[in-house]
């Protein structure tokens, strides 16, 4: 069965319908005022990055004709124009909802004020800052005498400077400064006056102080706009194959920072002969490469916006829980080998993880570790623990995926520290990213070799775990760590593919296998049998599965998604899609777990997995489903699963219009998923069950 581009949502529109439910975040009075600052971060952040990856990706689909329009599904131009005209309804939207935050937050006594707001102590604490911390930093371009324009960096923020003398011959200076954000506060905190809290942004600070800047020139008025551009994060990867594949990637690192310009945004209040200098001087630009914008760009440096000791104003996040099996005095080998570990982050504390690998590094019954690398944390606890092991004597082995977006150059400095340490460090798969999250040890116990693994959703990374919501397996079962191992050798000779029995392994198994369980569903349904599949990821893409899920919706298989991003499926299609019901959890925590149930004829088949349902995750990247078999295991994930798709405060309906409507329900009692799933966990269900389940499932 075939799949028509009119049952099918493009991507791009999807994902910025995505973007639009961060945007309802930073709406939402129920948020936290800080919070919802923060959230408008998030999408500014988000929405920087679409411009860099995909809609730079458009722009050079459009060279490629026919085969271009096949494989979106519509002209490129035409999908550009779409972007464009969301891209300006959501910047209008954002703009007002920052208007309503600064009335908000006067309402609470914070005032970001600009330059022309300060008082006299303020305009001196101001100059101040600027003469010592600021200026020695800003080196201004005059723009009329420069040949060229000067090149601009991707997502930098710039002030445009008009220097004007008024007369019979009025005359204009233009002039260009980078506004210093890197490595530095884009807020200054002014002092406090009669419990009244200031913050002026940089950007002000230096529009205050514009006449310390220019003061050798002779002009009656002078004023500054803000702009930046947005460049194509493409690595153009060299093909010189007497370079190494980190020479490549550095160098390919290095060009992207000069990659062709996407978007110019630039301050809507800017002067239209100010605009049209610029975009004359700037080339190559056209019409549908600018976006006004605001005051300020560059939200995402919202997301550090200061608390200023206002803990009422922020989301109370509770202290990660310890698992009920892990005790820091017992070993956590002798715990995985008696039964398998489901960690459940950020309710449960990503320490555990950590401190296993400590625990491997120093025991000596440990011969070896081995692990995946996609994106570690800038002071990784994980690598200190890897580069430990190599200390004691460990044989150690890191796959890095060099090939990482935006984390490239974190990846090739971890790769050569632990290189330098000894361990041996593989670059990935050639034409495949490697995206799963193993480790496996080995320890000899009793004279045998025994291999306990991790087989993840989320990446090893002890700060994004504090806020992505993902899965963590620990087990000693064989039937799933003789299969880890054999990923492993495939990783170090890429001959070695292996056969799988239990993981589904992309690009090998995983979509066949999918495939085929959807299929059993379908089976089932037709037979008149009970027929059920409840899946959870962050994007739903792929056209065939989507194809094949529209089959069994029609056969009769009741379907239930949780998609917190991009949803390609078209629900509420009568015959076709009626039966799939369809949310997204946008709320404090970033939903990042993929959960597969599938009914089975009652015999329940439930996978975790590092995989989404798109063409890249189940062709072209090296990706791990996970079955769990532990009965205890499998009722925490289902009770998980339920408590999320009961949610009535964060849930929003995919529909075909994208509305982003929040979920309707009858249900009198409030239920938000991410808080109760933390009750979940700290009220003892969980426990309780695990002890009455202990001897059910335990492998001595």
């Amino acid at each position: 069965m075939g799949v028509k581009t009119a049952t099918l949502i493009n991507r791009d529109i999807s994902w910025l319908s995505f973007n639009d439910r961060v945007l309802q975040e930073a709406a939402d009075t129920a948020v936290p005022l800080i919070e919802r600052i923060k959230f408008l971060g998030i999408f500014s952040n988000n929405r920087d990055e679409f411009f860099r990856v995909r809609v730079a990706t458009i722009k050079r689909m459009t060279k490629a004709g026919k085969k271009a329009k096949e494989q979106l599904g519509q002209d490129p131009k035409d999908l550009l124009e779409k972007i464009q005209k969301i891209v300006i309804i959501q910047q209008n939207k954002s703009d007002k909802i920052y208007t309503q935050i600064l009335k908000d937050l006067e309402r609470n006594n914070i005032y970001i004020i600009n330059e022309k707001q300060l008082n006299t102590e303020h305009q001196n604490f101001v100059k101040a800052h600027f003469l010592d911390n600021v200026l020695p930093s800003l080196f201004p371009i005059m723009l009329d005498s420069a040949p060229d324009f000067p090149y601009l960096k991707d997502n930098t923020i710039y002030l445009l400077v008009r220097l004007t003398k008024f007369g019979k011959d009025k005359k204009s200076k233009h002039s260009l400064i980078e506004i210093p954000t890197t490595g530095a506060n884009r807020f200054l905190v002014l002092p406090s006056a009669k419990n009244k809290k200031y913050i002026i942004l940089i950007d002000d600070v230096i529009r205050f102080c514009l006449d310390d800047i220019y003061s050798i020139f002779d002009y009656d008025s002078i004023e500054a706009h803000t702009i930046k551009l947005t460049r194509d994060a493409e690595l153009d990867i060299d093909q010189d194959v007497s370079k190494s594949f980190v020479e490549k990637i550095s160098k390919s690192v290095k060009k992207r920072k000069r990659g062709q310009p996407v978007r110019l945004t630039y301050d809507c209040e800017i002067s239209k002969d100010m605009l049209t200098y610029l975009t004359k001087r700037l080339k190559p630009l056209n019409e549908e490469n600018l976006i006004p914008g605001g005051r300020y760009h560059n939200f995402k440096d919202f997301m550090n916006f200061p608390d200023l000791g206002r803990k009422d104003l922020k989301y109370t996040i509770p202290h990660p829980l310890s698992h009920p099996f892990l005790d820091i005095h017992k070993s956590v080998f002798k715990t995985v080998r008696e039964k398998d570990i489901l960690l459940t982050f950020p309710y449960q504390s990503y320490q555990h993880i950590i401190d296993f690998l400590r625990e491997a590094s120093i025991d000596p019954k440990v011969e070896s570790i081995k692990i995946t690398l996609y994106r570690a944390a800038k002071n990784s606890n994980i690598i200190n623990a890897l580069i430990n092991a190599l200390k004691n004597g460990k044989q150690v082995t890191i796959v890095v995926e060099l090939q990482a977006r935006f984390d490239e150059e974190n990846n090739i400095y971890w790769a050569n520290k632990l290189q330098e340490e000894g361990a041996t460090v593989i670059f990935g798969v050639p034409h495949l990213k490697v995206h799963s999250k193993l480790f496996s040890i080995v320890r000899k116990e009793n004279n045998k070799k025994v291999v306990y693994a991790h087989v993840g959703t989320g990446n090893f990374n002890e700060d994004s775990a504090k806020i992505y919501s993902d899965f963590s397996l620990l087990t000693a079962d064989k039937r799933i760590t003789d299969e880890v191992e054999k990923l492993f050798e495939f990783y170090s000779d890429n001959l070695k593919v292996g056969t799988y029995k239990h993981l589904l392994v992309a690009p090998f198994t995983m979509r066949k296998k999918f495939m085929r369980m959807i299929q059993t569903e379908i089976d089932h349904a037709r037979e008149g049998k009970e027929a059920y599949i409840s899946i959870k990821l962050n994007s739903l893409v792929d056209a065939e599965i989507i194809s094949k899920l529209y089959e069994a919706n029609a056969a009769g298989v009741k379907m239930k998604i949780i998609v917190r991003g991009v949803c390609s499926l078209v629900t509420q299609i009568a015959g076709m899609s009626d039966k799939i019901e369809c949310i997204s959890i946008v709320d404090k925590y970033l939903e990042h777990a993929r959960v597969f149930i599938f009914c089975n004829g009652g015999d329940e088949k439930i996978y975790i997995s590092s995989a989404d349902w798109m063409n890249r995750n189940l062709d072209y990247r090296s990706e791990v489903a996970i079955p769990i078999y532990d009965k205890h295991i499998q009722t925490i994930i289902k009770s998980l699963m339920d408590i999320q798709w009961k949610d009535n405060t964060k849930a929003r309906t995919i529909d075909q219009k994208q509305t982003n409507v929040y979920k309707s329900s009858t249900q009198k009692t409030k239920i938000r998923a991410q808080d109760d799933i933390y009750l979940f966990f700290k009220n003892n269900f969980a426990i309780n069950l695990a002890k009455s389940l202990l001897v059910e499932t335990s492998r001595n």
